[in-house]
Order: structure tokens, then C-alpha cells, then sequence
């Protein structure tokens, strides 16, 4: 399934920035706007892009870095080691995520011969120790199942904002 044009600018506004190794959106608000895109593992100029599932909802990217800020990354990296079901709930979703990105991939290898694929979520070298809570949660949105990420979505209270967090006419599809 292709991303129209019109999309893609939306998910632009939501960045400030044209997204990169863009693929389509996954994952809508409750307002119908983009939340979360799949992405390419490799750019168009064939430079690895290690985070398949990419929040772009602001509400969720300013909520995530809040938790980012208080500890977050530290605090699930050890109850992801310390809790069995989450540890189990990471190992899988890394499995998942390896075998997504080589789909995506489609035989490419890109610049770095193919290594990116075989990072965890994030584009963590070492998935016990988590890099980015939102690529943990964009994940957990993107494939549902995923306990770790579902959990650390669970913190945002509330998930979704009561109004949609973007204005203007640029924001419409």
C-alpha cells in the first residue's frame, strides 16, 4: 500500500522536515492523521534507516520525550531485563522487527551490506538495553501484541490528545 502525496505533507508538518526513507503510514489518531509510518530500511540514497515503525503525531512524540526525560530509557532497559514476560515480549518483537525490515528490504543491502537488518528496535545494536522509547511504542502501535511497548504506551494518559494536535490547512488530507 502506497502513501498518497498528500500524506507525505502532512507527515512533512508533523516533522518540519521531508520524512526520510518514508514508506506509508500505518497507524492513524482518532482525527485521521498520520501517527506512525513504516519506513524504508534504507534512503533513496541507500543509507541505512534502523527504525521501521516512526511516530509522527506530535502529541505522542512531545508525551514519549517527557518519558525520555524522566528516566524512561533507563527504567524499561531494566525492567525489560528484570521482568520475565517483558524480556520475553522484547526478544520476540526483535526477532519480528529483524524479519519486517528484511521484507522491506527486499533483497537490498544498501551501503552497510545489509548489517542495519539485523538491528534490534530503534536501531539498537544491543536490545536488552533500549534506545528509544519511541520507537518502542511507534512499534507496539504498528504491530499490536508487543507487551513491552504496549506498557510504555500505557504511561501517556491520555494517549490521544481531545483535539487533534495539528492546525491550519496544511494539515488536511
Amino acid at each position: 500500500m502506497q502513501t498518497s502525496d498528500a500524506e507525505r505533507r502532512v507527515v512533512e508538518k508533523q516533522l518540519g522536515r521531508p520524512p526520510r526513507a518514508f514508506a506509508r503510514v500505518v497507524v492513524r489518531c482518532p482525527f485521521g492523521r498520520p501517527a506512525v509510518t513504516e519506513q524504508s530500511p534504507y534512503d533513496d540514497s541507500g543509507q541505512p534507516f534502523p527504525t521501521t515503525y516512526y511516530v509522527t503525531c506530535r502529541h505522542l512524540v512531545a508525551a514519549i520525550s517527557r518519558l525520555e526525560a524522566a528516566g524512561g530509557v533507563e527504567r524499561w532497559s531494566e525492567r525489560a531485563q528484570r521482568e520475565p514476560e517483558l524480556a520475553e515480549s522484547l526478544s520476540r518483537a526483535t526477532e519480528e522487527q529483524r524479519r519486517v525490515r528484511a521484507e522491506l528490504a527486499r533483497g537490498r543491502t544498501g551501503s552497510d551490506q545489509g548489517a542495519s537488518l539485523e538491528l534490534g528496535i530503534g536501531g539498537s545494536r544491543n536490545p536488552e538495553q533500549l534506545k528509544c522509547l519511541h520507537a518502542h511504542v511507534a512499534f507496539a502501535l504498528a504491530r499490536p501484541g508487543y507487551l513491552l511497548g504496549e506498557r510504555i504506551a500505557a504511561e501517556i494518559v491520555p494517549l490521544w490528545p481531545e483535539r487533534c494536535c495539528m492546525k491550519g490547512p496544511d494539515a488536511s488530507l
